[in-house]
């Protein structure tokens, strides 16, 4: 990056296809799901899921907001050779692919969120209502300070790398409904396992920035947003409850609200990333 800091890249699908940014959750890393880089190649886009800073490769960046993503991508794009191109988001990565579309108006073509949260101490947006006890608690214990926080995600994170894909599944209880529980299947579990081990292969202070951020000031308006904007969300979502979505899908100008009663968190990213991608493919072809 200009400032000096290095940032990891992974690449999936088309090589020499349209490029579409995908932003991955909180924790997580841009290692992405074979059959999401397959998507991606028959749609004939290059599809770029970068380390946020403090993730995976990418290095630290304390004190940045959910719009710092927008010079990262920007740093990216020209790397690559992009003018202009597509993003998207699931869970955590929400807000950072509407941070790219309200900073970058003249290079995002269009974005998605998927079961995106909304920002904290949204006028409208009673934000815990519906939300399971593990992320509600979060915000209490930040509330202590960084030293709290931090020593809370270790915790989790020594849970997460020494357990089991059951282990899993009972840690997420009480945020699982029964959809997204049988979405979490014994190949999804793994594939959680092995992204969040290289989520916070570093350690936990990029997750720790990240969390500060997104219940900080953002850095932009949603409702300042005047690209083409999908919003994905699910009924029976604990993590980031409908209300959510439908802030989101209010307020930002023109958005497309894609609701789905019957899914939750877990399983309308599983299944609604190839239609995400579908939709900012026929964009970008336009």
């Amino acid at each position: 990056m200009p400032d000096g800091r290095t940032v990891a890249v992974h690449e999936f699908g088309d090589p020499s296809g349209r490029v579409v940014f995908a932003m991955h959750g909180t924790p997580g890393c841009g290692l992405m799901r074979p059959e999401v880089g397959e998507n991606a190649r028959e749609l004939g886009v290059r599809l770029l899921a970068h380390d946020r800073p403090g993730y995976g490769g990418s290095t630290r960046q304390p004190g940045r907001t959910i719009a710092s993503v927008a010079a990262d991508v920007a740093a990216l794009a020209d790397h690559f050779g992009a003018e202009r191109f597509g993003v998207w988001g699931a869970s955590g990565g929400g807000p950072h692919a509407l941070a790219c579309a309200a900073v970058l108006p003249d290079r995002v073509v269009a974005a998605v969120a998927i079961a995106s949260s909304a920002p904290y101490g949204a006028e409208g947006l009673d934000y815990f209502e519906g939300m399971g006890e593990l992320n509600a608690m979060e915000l209490e214990i930040m509330e202590r300070g960084p030293e709290a926080h931090i020593a809370f995600l270790q915790e989790q994170a020594g849970e997460m790398l020494s357990g089991t894909p059951d282990a899993l599944r009972e840690g997420l209880s009480t945020l699982l409904t029964p959809v997204d529980r049988d979405a979490l299947d014994l190949h999804t579990a793994r594939w959680l396992m092995e992204v969040f081990a290289c989520a916070v292969a570093p350690g936990v202070e990029g997750w720790h920035d990240e969390s500060v951020a997104d219940l900080g000031d953002w850095g932009f308006a949603v409702d300042d947003i005047r690209v083409p904007v999908a919003i994905w969300h699910g009924g029976q979502d604990r993590f980031v409850p409908i209300g959510h979505g439908r802030w989101l899908a209010e307020h930002a100008p023109g958005a497309q609200f894609h609701y789905e009663p019957e899914l939750g968190h877990i399983s309308i990213i599983e299944r609604r990333v190839p239609d995400a991608q579908a939709w900012l493919a026929s964009r970008l072809r336009g």
